[in-house]
């Protein structure tokens, strides 16, 4: 008998089963769009550390803006494909890494901080650095369950997309031809090192998770105008409009804290207040008052 022969067993059968499970087993294309996703968004930030090292800074930051879209999208699209997974959450974090820490790091670097050598390197290093932690406490946040609905409209610190956006704040206004940016290299400095802070801080920061949720059939139509033009603005005044952005998505931030702190307050008082009500009744009020805090007003969009 050849050594190889299979003669005496049978071909794919239980035994085979065993000795190669995965024999056999299809996965549906739909569970493989969202890591497709993922993968086109880290392509384009690994694309803008090479425009960095380049020296083509544009470039460089529309591959960055191009994964921050891929990146909003990703998640969004597993949601709806039912095609979420640890892998692809995984997966996700080390390309937002990438993309959002180790990319604008190197950008910044080349463009304004490499004269300033080993100083300039430590504040890049440590911007990286803040991305990984800040990405690493993210994935930990995921798993708390027993944090009221309300907070999932609020990150802790900035979130890394946003980080990597504003840190090439002073890129945006060298290229709209404000001089003297690219000399100002401490204050250049002081700036990534405060963003960096920023993303391992715990101030809270609007995330739009609820407020995009449902909208109003009136408000459908304004809302599609409004965001076309604000695409149109966007390609064609793009660093007028990322500098626009930047500093009004900085702005919002104090305010951001303050209403955090506000409904935290409520919702607080209103657990007190619950506690002094029937055992069966307290599980109902705090489902009531954290619908209430949600829930956007009739008159205005939160």
């Amino acid at each position: 008998m050849a050594p190889f022969s299979t003669s005496n067993r049978r071909i794919n059968g239980p035994e085979d089963n065993r000795r190669f499970p995965m024999r056999g087993r299809l996965v549906p294309v739909r569970l493989l769009i969202p890591n497709l996703i993922t993968l086109m968004g880290l392509s384009a930030g690994l694309t803008a550390i090479r425009m960095g090292i380049e020296h083509r800074y544009q470039l460089a930051i529309a591959a960055i803006l191009i994964a921050a879209v891929l990146d909003a999208l990703d998640g969004r699209v597993a949601r709806m494909l039912k095609a979420t997974s640890k892998f692809g959450a995984e997966l996700d974090s080390l390309a937002d890494f990438v993309n959002f820490g180790v990319a604008p790091a190197m950008i910044i670097f080349t463009w304004a901080l490499d004269d300033l050598r080993s100083i300039g390197w430590i504040a890049v290093l440590i911007y990286a650095l803040c991305a990984a932690l800040r990405l690493a406490r993210f994935n930990v946040a995921l798993e708390d369950e027993e944090a009221p609905a309300w907070t999932k409209n609020y990150f802790s610190g900035i979130p890394a997309p946003a980080a990597a956006i504003t840190v090439l704040l002073p890129l945006y206004f060298s290229f709209l031809g404000v001089p003297g940016v690219d000399v100002l290299k401490p204050l250049i400095l002081v700036h990534v090192l405060f963003i960096a802070l920023m993303m391992v801080s715990k101030i809270p920061t609007f995330s739009g998770k609820l407020i995009g949720a449902k909208i109003d059939r009136e408000y459908v139509l304004p809302l599609l105008v409004a965001v076309a033009i604000v695409a149109a603005l966007l390609f064609t005044y793009n660093w007028a409009m990322l500098i626009i952005g930047s500093l009004a998505y900085l702005a919002v931030i104090p305010y951001s804290y303050m209403r955090y702190r506000s409904l935290a307050a409520r919702y607080r008082s209103g657990k007190t207040r619950s506690r002094e009500v029937a055992p069966a009744e307290t599980k109902k009020s705090l489902a009531e008052l954290e619908k209430k805090i949600t829930t956007p007003r009739p008159d205005r969009l939160q």
